[in-house]
């Protein structure tokens, strides 16, 4: 088996995405896709709560002001959506911040679909969606990521954060499924930090409640009643570049 770690959970929750299923008999492909985008405004708009990134990380600041300015507490943002977040959030504590890099695991063929997430050699499965792919392909596609992981640290220049007894807050852009965050919070637990604290802008309640099981806080500005994707909270969720993420820890 690759990797140091495999755990597996049986996650009752697949990536979602909002349905576009607009057809117009005759139409142009183009005019068929401004009546979807136009569908998707309409029936999202009521569901964003944040401009972008940066201020969902300066919304978070508000509900975290216990842990503003203690030398114990040390911020990690996912990459790469999860950085431009956190960089806001350690802004408004006045505390570190680093960049932790995990990599979802996605369903060969159907990669958008998350059976699982890798985190310093740490892989967490959701069992449910794992379970139907044969083992070769899971091999590879945590080769696949594992190489993934290499190339973002080094691009990133990302070092090694010591947490042993300190507070983490790990914070990302959104959870969905929560596959990358539970392998983020097991690769954490290996070092032995002192408390953990989930923050996230957005997310299904019924995730939070999962994670509440898992970390010492949840701490999430959003929990509409109706959850199709991360992105439906945000006016613009424009997908963060490498560059970005290098801009954002300069």
């Amino acid at each position: 088996m690759v990797g140091e770690r495999v755990s597996r959970l049986s996650g009752r929750y697949a990536e979602k995405r909002p349905p576009c299923s607009a057809r117009r008999p005759g139409a142009s492909n183009d005019v068929r896709q401004r009546f979807c985008a136009g569908l998707a405004v309409i029936g999202y708009s009521r569901f964003m709560r944040f401009r972008d990134r940066e201020h969902a990380g300066r919304e978070l600041v508000g509900l975290l002001g216990a842990y503003a300015g203690r030398g114990d507490v040390v911020v990690l943002g996912v990459a790469r959506g999860g950085v431009a977040v956190a960089v806001e959030v350690a802004r408004g504590l006045g505390v570190g911040m680093a960049p932790f890099l995990v990599r979802k695991l996605g369903v060969p063929g159907r990669e958008e679909l998350a059976m699982g997430a890798i985190a310093n050699g740490v892989v967490v499965l959701n069992e449910e969606i794992a379970g139907r792919v044969n083992q070769a392909d899971l091999d590879r596609v945590i080769r696949a990521e594992t190489e993934e992981l290499e190339r973002r640290r080094v691009a990133y220049g990302a070092k090694p954060v010591d947490v042993t007894g300190r507070t983490v807050i790990l914070v990302d852009d959104g959870l969905a499924t929560g596959a990358s965050a539970r392998a983020a919070v097991e690769a954490l637990r290996k070092q032995n930090p002192a408390r953990i604290v989930l923050a996230v802008p957005t997310a299904p309640r019924e995730t939070v409640e999962e994670f509440q099981a898992l970390v010492d806080e949840v701490v999430c500005a959003y929990t509409p009643e109706s959850f199709a994707a991360v992105g439906q909270a945000y006016r613009d969720f424009a997908q963060v570049s490498d560059r970005e993420v290098r801009r954002l820890l300069r």
